[in-house]
């Protein structure tokens, strides 16, 4: 083969760029993302994604629309904008040509580097045979193994007479963590993967399992004649708004105002740990002219409780430690079915999208709960949505209108102007009836469903003078029903505003502040009773860069404040410092981590990231008081292959 990525805990950090010092400034656009959400295990998906793209860089002189869109940064403008740019002056020679490119900031540059490489002028059109699937096909292998000093409760050993009657006090499995990823890719053309993991207490080799718990492995072709795609084994889908279904990352609020529009990716593979969030089975594209048609199927089994061919619960940590998770351990089945199509041009876009998922014999009918109470239950439903683009020059329409099987609505519409490169605007509204039922929504909205939600976003963003920026974004919302810890329908709402300097292509900085209120139930008179309350969280970070080769340093200092109705007021601070290392052709970089925090409780909680292995993600939450060290050596032992 070409290139064998034999990877041990570390994957490859390289870069085609011409001797550029490259920053991951995309871990914080994610750790942004982060911020503003519920729910930090969301952003799984958009890192994986974004690690292996990092590793496998797109050639900018060969890379096409499509491609680019995988970058969840890049707006549609500065899309175009590169595309015309490269039709207009050919190959591009050096990196920095980007600067020359309308649309494209000096921020988004220094997101993007790690994503793209220029190549050579003259790259040769391969046909598709095994002569050159051999000589040109790239394959990473990657192994991680890891495990903590500190032992958990779980591990300790018991009598057996104890076990006979508490089994569930004791993990099944070992004491580590593991995984093994193999991928292989031929140009664009051919992905073939497959992924095995244990998680921490999951049994590997005892007499409660053997091997893995979870397996993956999938076969992507791409544009071959007039197959745009086919997907074989796991895969994942996105069309529209993600009304009706998306694996893909959802944008949310950050720093990036105007980028809520959900981008239509139609299939692609499943390369991730992720144990829930795919489909399991066959789908394809065949693209004629301006017309895409699409049909897919899975058929895959998923963890939860079950009795009588009743399903009252289903359960999405993937763990399988104890042997109450065993017990639940695939029981429940899923069939899906679905296709769109779809009419496109550079300016219009039509699609129209139909799914349905049955458990067949099995009924999900979830414990009633108030809240829970337009939830879907029985055993089949069955989802049609239209969704659309129309664009000109300065202005772009957006939005998806679905229907699920009990005649209930969802729908969401953006409008997009940039009048002029240093001007952007959005207004973005959603209507997702209490009623409407999609299992596998995933749109852009402020708590985790696409149910039971209205509100109105909008965001701006203003560069008045060079080298300033100004994003601000406000989120009105309000829940028609009741949602889980609040026992009526309530409201809130979101701001945010940021201020972004470049001093100069060595040091930049930002201050940032946000506010979001919301509603929830309060307990008192020995918790016999209960109130309504609104509460509110205040954030202001302050953040410096500095690229000085061969050092890197970045530091930031991030204030929380909490406050609820005739509570006292609680309040957290971190300051974190980060270093890396990196000169010229040494084999060696290195990454270390600081980070001294004081925080209330757990409302005032600070998300933080520090270097971390490739694929691994995990975002540390600082609460309490104390301080955290971490360092991250990568050393390139010999041409393609790396160890710590």
């Amino acid at each position: 083969m070409k290139k064998l990525f034999i990877i041990l805990l570390i994957n490859s950090y390289y870069t085609y760029c011409q001797n550029i010092m490259i920053v991951d400034n995309w871990i914080e656009y994610i750790e942004e993302q982060i911020a503003g959400s519920d729910d930090p295990s969301r952003f799984e998906e958009i890192y994986e994604e974004l690690s292996y793209l990092k590793e496998n860089p797109l050639d900018l002189n060969q890379v096409t629309h499509e491609e680019l869109n995988r970058i969840p940064f890049l707006t549609d403008l500065q899309i175009r904008g590169l595309m015309d740019y490269r039709e207009k002056h050919g190959y591009m020679v050096f990196i920095y040509e980007l600067k020359g490119v309308d649309h494209m900031d000096y921020p988004t540059i220094q997101l993007l580097i790690p994503f793209v490489y220029i190549g050579e002028k003259n790259v040769e059109n391969r046909p598709l045979d095994v002569n050159n699937m051999l000589k040109y096909g790239v394959n990473q292998f990657i192994i991680n193994y890891n495990q903590t000093y500190q032992q958990k409760k779980g591990y300790k050993e018991y009598p057996d007479s104890i076990l006979a009657l508490y089994p569930n006090r004791k993990y099944v499995g070992e004491p580590f963590y593991h995984s093994l990823r193999y991928s292989y890719q031929y140009e664009q053309k051919i992905q073939l993967g497959m992924v095995g993991e244990k998680d921490a207490g999951e049994a590997f080799w005892n007499n409660y399992h053997k091997g893995y718990d979870y397996y993956s492995a999938h076969l992507f072709i791409k544009d071959i004649n007039k197959l745009k795609s086919l997907a074989i084994g796991d895969y994942k889908i996105s069309f529209g708004q993600g009304l009706i279904v998306s694996n893909d990352y959802s944008p949310g609020k950050s720093a990036m105002v105007i980028q809520g529009e959900r981008r239509n990716n139609g299939f692609r593979r499943h390369y991730s740990t992720n144990e829930n969030d795919f489909f399991r089975g066959i789908a394809g594209t065949l693209a004629i002219k301006n017309w895409e048609f699409s049909l897919f199927q899975s058929f895959r089994y998923m963890d939860g409780s079950v009795e009588d061919h009743t399903i009252s619960s289903v359960k999405t940590d993937g763990l399988n430690r104890l042997v109450r998770d065993l017990e639940k351990r695939k029981t429940i089945p899923m069939q899906v079915y679905g296709g769109n199509i779809n009419y496109s041009t550079p300016d219009v876009h039509v699609g129209v999208t139909l799914l349905t998922h049955s458990f067949g014999k099995y009924s999900y009918e979830p414990e009633e709960k108030p809240y829970n109470l337009f939830y879907f239950r029985g055993k089949t439903n069955i989802n049609s949505s239209v969704d659309y683009v129309w664009k000109t020059k300065h202005t772009k329409l957006y939005g998806e209108m679905a229907l699920s099987g009990n005649g209930a609505i969802a729908v969401l519409n953006g409008f997009n102007f940039i009048p002029a490169s240093y001007f952007s605007f959005l207004v973005l509204h959603r209507y997702y009836d209490r009623r409407y039922q999609a299992w596998f929504g995933n749109a852009f909205s402020q708590s985790l469903s696409v149910q039971n939600e209205h509100g109105v976003y909008t965001g701006i963003q203003f560069t008045p003078i060079p080298y300033w920026k100004i994003s601000a974004y406000r989120d009105f919302f309000r829940y028609p029903w009741l949602k889980y810890g609040i026992d009526t329908p309530s409201g809130g709402k979101e701001y945010m505003v940021q201020v972004d300097h470049t001093q100069n292509r060595f040091f930049s900085w930002y201050i940032r502040y946000r506010y979001k209120e919301k509603e929830k139930n309060i307990l008192f008179n020995n918790h016999t009773s209960y109130d309504i309350i609104p509460y509110d969280q205040q954030r202001l970070r302050i953040q410096g860069l500095y690229m000085g080769y061969p050092f890197v340093l970045k530091t930031s200092l991030e204030g929380v404040l909490y406050e609820e109705r005739s509570q006292k007021k609680r309040k957290g601070y971190a300051i974190t410092q980060s270093i890396g290392w990196e000169a010229g052709t040494s084999p060696v970089r290195l990454d270390l981590f600081i980070a001294y925090f004081h925080t209330d409780d757990y409302t005032t909680r600070i998300s933080s990231y520090e270097k971390n292995m490739p694929y691994v993600y995990h975002m540390n939450t600082l609460y309490g008081r104390g301080v955290r060290l971490s360092g991250l050596l990568r050393w390139n032992i010999w041409k393609n292959f790396l160890f710590p």
